[in-house]
């Protein structure tokens, strides 16, 4: 276990963000495009670690273990933040709007839980 905190996420994807359109080759709408299409291709790589964790594959066998698909899925919610930053450059409201404000304290611990209007006279 370690003494430090995990870094801020929208702080983090936003150097993210700005370390990766710093390579870009393709920009505008095939930029936008390709990044969201490179979500699918993760998705896909999550599918076949699980099936190789599994033994689903009988040509295969056991070819990936449960820390695979960890490292799958954390590749997929990254890939998703990178295209949904791609999209907007206010991320965390886009995921306050699509959360309906059902996402809780786990969305407020992030900086996207629902947010407070101040109080008004009437």
């Amino acid at each position: 276990m370690t003494d430090q905190l995990p870094a801020p996420l929208w702080p983090t994807v936003d150097e993210l963000f700005s370390r990766m359109e710093a390579t870009r080759v393709h920009s505008g709408q095939e930029g936008l495009l390709l990044r969201i299409l490179k979500l699918s291709e993760e998705v896909g790589e999550v599918a076949e670690a699980v099936i190789g964790a599994t033994g689903q594959n009988p040509r295969k066998g056991f070819s990936h273990t449960w820390d695979d698909v960890q490292a799958e899925l954390c590749d997929v919610a990254i890939t998703a933040l990178m295209a949904l930053r791609t999209l907007t450059a206010d991320a965390p409201a886009g995921v306050r709007t699509a959360s309906g404000g059902r996402a809780g304290p786990a969305a407020e611990a992030v900086g996207v839980g629902p947010r407070t209007a101040p109080d008004s006279a009437p």
